[in-house]
């Protein structure tokens, strides 16, 4: 595999600025949450990361499951809305506080049809933490209660989010050069 430093065109998100955000969001979170039950919901795989620090920095007592779905229609991204679970949570959500932890938000159709999804599974309630907002390539209105960053339109990658699978461990954000990640 390629050194990522041959594609990247810019650190977007620094590694200390995005350990910084991460603690503002669980204080933000905790205290919302304080005395209530809280149930996390991952949506893998590149939301992984996010959740493992969001986690630790919570200090209200939760629980955590994991989802995974992909989007599908023609092209490649999704604009019916439509999603494959490839893997559902373990454990029912029925009356609970649901938190929904994602990477990115891009046209907002996959998380609408899980925002869909889970609702029909009667949660008290259900909101989204989203570490990436691309607010500009919306398509489909989505709530998002809490936002890491809102981004530009630029294809990125790490802390999490990959590249054909790759790099996800990079501790930071950065942005892609496709001229040069996507060359023969």
């Amino acid at each position: 595999m390629r050194d990522y430093r041959e594609f990247l065109a810019e650190i977007l998100i620094p590694e200390a600025r995005l350990q910084a955000r991460v603690l503002e969001l669980a204080a933000e979170i905790s205290r919302d949450f304080a005395g209530r039950d809280l149930m996390l919901v991952c949506i893998l795989r590149g939301g992984v990361m996010f959740l493992a620090d969001l986690m630790r920095a919570l200090s209200v007592p939760h629980t955590v499951d994991f989802m995974a779905v992909s989007s599908y229609g023609a092209g490649v991204r999704s604009t019916t809305g439509q999603v494959r679970i490839s893997l559902d949570l373990t454990t029912s959500i029925e009356g609970r506080n649901v938190l929904i932890v994602e990477d990115i938000i891009d046209s907002g159709f996959t998380l609408a049809s899980v925002l869909e999804l889970l609702s029909a599974r009667r949660p008290q309630s259900l909101q989204v933490c989203t570490l990436l907002d691309k607010a500009e390539r919306r398509e489909t209105e989505v709530p998002i209660a809490y936002c890491g960053f809102v981004i530009p339109n630029k294809f990125v990658f790490g802390y999490g989010l990959d590249l054909d699978e790759y790099y996800r461990n990079l501790p930071f954000v950065g942005v892609v050069q496709p001229e040069k990640f996507f060359a023969p």
